[in-house]
Order: C-alpha cells, then sequence, then structure tokens
C-alpha cells in the first residue's frame, strides 16, 4: 500500500510547485489589466507568505484532527479553487483576496507531506520528494508562457486550477491508503504531541533548527531572486542571459535532489548537510573569483546544487532529534520559520544592493551559510546528546 501512495505523493509536491513561479511570470502582462503598478506584486506574495506561515502554525492540530490525507487532500483542494479565483479576477484586490486561501492550502500541505514522508519513507524518498517540487516550479512557468503566447494570463493559472482539481480527485480516492499519523515506518504507534511555540523553543535543539530553517531559506530565496540582478548589475552580462542563467541555480536544486536520493542510501542526513554547506561555500567562491562569466555560470550551479540536501534532509531528520510524537509540531514551527527567511530576506537584500551595492550578493549568502552551518552542527550536539541521555 505504501509503495502505490508514493507516485501519489510525488504528484501532490508537483502540484505545490506549479504555481510558484505563475505570479513571476505572468505578472508583467497583469499589473496593468489591475491597475497596478509593478511593484505590487511584493504586496500579493507577502500576503501567501503570511498565510503560509499560520497554516504551517496550526497544521498540527489539523493533522491530528483529520489525517494527513484529508488534509492534503482539503489543502491542495482550497489551492485549486484560489487559482481559479486569481484566472477571474480584474482587479489587485481580489488578488489579494484570492492570495489568501493559496497561502493556507500551501502551507498546510507543505508541512503535513513533509512530516508524513519523514515519519513513513527512507531519506531518499524525501530528497526526491523535493526533486518533485522543482520539477513542479518549472512546468507551471512553460505553462504560464504558451498562455501568454496565446494573450491571455488567464489561461495559465486556469490551467494550473484544473491539474489541482484532478489532483483533488486522485487524492481523496485515495484516503483509505494512508496511514494513522501516529503509525511509522517501522509500523510502531505512537501518541502524537502538541505545544505551544513556548513550550517547543524551550526544548534543545529547537532554536538552532529553526534559525538554520530561516538561514537556510533566506539564502536559497536570495540566490534565486537576485541571481540576475547581479549577474547584469555587477558583472555586466545583458539581461536575457543573465535571466537565463539565474534558471540555472533551480536547475542545480531539481538535479542535485535527484542525486540526492541516491546518495543517502550511503550517507546520513547529518552528513548530507554538511556536504550541502560545502558545495554552497564553493559556489559562492567561484561566483566572487574575478575569473571570467565561466566560472560565475558554475558558481551559480554549484550554490543550487549545495541547496539540494540541506532542506530535505534537516526536515527528514526532525524525529529522530525531537521524537516522533513531536515530529508534526516541529515539521509545522520548522515550516513557518523557513517561510519567514524566504519572505523577510531577500527584501532585506534588495534595500542593501540598491543603496549600497549588489556586489554584496554572495557576502549576504555567505554570512547565512556561516549561521547556518554553526546552528546545524550546535543541532545535532544537543540531539545527540538528548538521545544519549535518553538511552541512560
Amino acid at each position: 500500500m505504501a509503495s502505490l501512495l508514493l507516485p501519489i505523493i510525488y504528484l501532490a509536491f508537483i502540484s505545490l510547485g506549479l504555481p510558484d513561479a505563475l505570479l513571476g511570470a505572468a505578472w508583467p502582462s497583469m499589473y496593468t489589466q489591475m491597475g497596478a503598478d509593478l511593484s505590487w506584486a511584493g504586496i500579493v506574495s507577502m500576503i501567501i507568505s503570511a498565510c503560509t506561515i499560520v497554516s504551517s502554525l496550526a497544521s498540527a492540530r489539523l493533522n491530528t484532527a483529520l489525517g494527513t490525507g484529508k488534509v492534503t487532500a482539503y489543502s491542495v483542494l482550497l489551492t485549486a479553487v484560489a487559482l481559479l479565483g486569481f484566472s477571474f479576477s480584474g482587479r489587485f484586490w481580489q488578488l489579494c483576496l484570492w492570495a489568501i486561501p493559496y497561502g493556507l492550502g500551501a502551507g498546510s500541505v507543505d508541512a503535513a507531506l513533509n512530516n508524513y514522508v519523514s515519519l513513513h519513507y527512507e531519506s531518499r524518498h524525501m530528497s526526491w520528494l523535493h526533486c518533485m517540487w522543482g520539477v513542479g516550479a518549472s512546468i507551471g512557468p512553460i505553462i504560464m508562457g504558451r498562455a501568454l503566447a496565446g494573450g491571455a494570463w488567464q489561461g495559465g493559472y486556469r490551467t494550473i486550477a484544473v491539474l489541482q482539481f484532478a489532483l483533488t480527485l486522485v487524492l481523496f480516492l485515495s484516503l483509505r491508503m494512508w496511514k494513522r499519523p501516529e503509525q511509522t515506518l517501522d509500523g510502531a504507534d505512537f501518541t502524537p504531541q502538541q505545544r505551544s511555540i513556548p513550550e517547543l523553543l524551550r526544548l534543545p535543539g529547537v532554536r538552532q533548527v529553526v534559525t538554520c530553517f530561516f538561514c537556510y531559506c533566506a539564502l536559497e530565496a536570495t540566490a534565486g531572486m537576485w541571481a540576475a540582478s547581479y549577474c547584469t548589475v555587477v558583472r555586466g552580462i545583458d539581461a536575457e542571459t543573465a535571466a537565463s542563467w539565474a534558471s540555472l541555480f533551480y536547475l542545480g536544486i531539481t538535479v542535485g535532489r535527484g542525486v540526492c536520493g541516491f546518495l543517502t542510501m550511503k550517507i546520513n542526513d547529518q552528513n548530507m548537510i554538511r556536504l550541502g554547506q560545502t558545495l554552497i561555500a564553493l559556489g559562492l567562491v567561484l561566483i566572487l573569483l574575478p575569473a571570467g562569466n565561466n566560472v560565475l555560470f558554475a558558481g551559480l550551479i554549484t550554490v543550487g546544487l549545495g541547496c539540494a540536501p540541506v532542506y530535505p534532509c534537516i526536515i527528514h531528520e526532525t524525529p529522530a532529534n525531537f521524537g516522533r510524537e513531536l515530529s508534526m509540531s516541529m515539521t509545522g514551527l520548522q515550516m513557518a520559520c523557513a517561510y519567514v527567511g524566504s519572505c523577510l530576506m531577500p527584501p532585506l537584500f534588495g534595500l542593501l544592493g540598491q543603496h549600497i551595492s549588489m556586489a554584496l550578493y554572495p557576502w549576504y549568502m555567505a554570512v547565512m551559510l556561516v549561521l547556518m552551518f554553526i546552528m546545524a552542527e550546535s543541532l545535532h550536539r544537543k540531539t545527540a546528546a538528548r538521545r544519549r541521555d535518553l538511552i541512560l
């Protein structure tokens, strides 16, 4: 039964990635029709992020009450309805309204699926799961591009909405396949526990892991958002080439996660995280080197490859670090902190780049990397000590 469910989980994560790049791809064609300014896309993005944070924090209670299968199905349905609403919007305030259910649906399904896979499947499936997100995020702009070529951005949103509705049907039909929230990979039962955020933050290693997630997502989002601007403003590359080079970062993440699935069969989560951090550092060095555009090209890909194992491996080791009973609560908290990092830190770099220099791009990411490395090592020391105490 678990093997039959796995392709459905992969499809669910493809669907999670499908809408992520739609707004950026369609906005140049949308904002004039909406009576909005070019910069207002950030408002829609902030609403989505805020609602995603809220639903991530509520995911533990929802998962306990409904089970992962129903949470996933209803969340995808909510997202589908929101995307359909986007396609019928004619004013900016309507986009803001539909951004609310979109964010609420995305946060719940993300946390629920990540926790489910960490409990029920090996680490390689977590890497491949996030690889599927990259596949979805790559397909979404292609669908929107074809819609724009036909003269109507609305068609892109409607196509993705139809795909989401189809997946919703598949998810509801698969509900009997999902294990109960209190069952794990080895079939053992446990009692899920819910704790408040202050209670969780007092546990050993929690402050470290949430800082880790904040820094990682700050680095990933900054790398993707500002790569093209750095290439153009600092390195003098033409805008069209810079835009295509920026996509190399996401290509590196997607391909890297596919490869990491195989590496995790031989390397544990902790060492996979270290490997990723090392590759990120190497990529930043290549970006900094005044050695020509080919080296910059390689640096962007290497940073993406380095990002590949970090997020899925930290998520996968959550039950081992904090116990199966707290894994859902911890996953929701980790997701929320991840979204805060990706929401706040790229705009902060935009201000630094505008008022100081875009050349700070690799240095800004280096600060995030160093802090992430320190927190990850501290996390593993604290959780290893906790496990030793439990054994004794």
